[in-house]
């Protein structure tokens, strides 16, 4: 097993994607269970991986974004 390959119980919820099976490390994807690892390999769903997680992380600081300018009006108020 590579060092890279992640282990199903040594994983933070942080690492992955969204609830998802789905971790990446070392620059690969990889799905995760409990029963053990698969490097994902198909270039067309791991393209698709990599957009989604652009994705939800552009909707990560969207809502910092909003939130901060929450809390400055709100505080703009006192």
């Amino acid at each position: 097993m590579s060092p890279h390959t992640p282990v199903f119980s040594s994983l933070r919820t942080t690492e992955r994607l969204a609830d998802t099976p789905a971790v990446r490390r070392g620059g690969h994807w990889w799905l995760v269970a409990p029963t053990g690892s698969l490097l994902a390999s198909d270039p067309a769903f791991t393209d698709e991986l990599d957009r989604f997680a652009a994705d939800l992380a552009a909707a990560d600081r969207a809502v910092a974004e909003l939130l901060a300018a929450r809390i400055a009006q709100h505080e703009a108020r006192r």
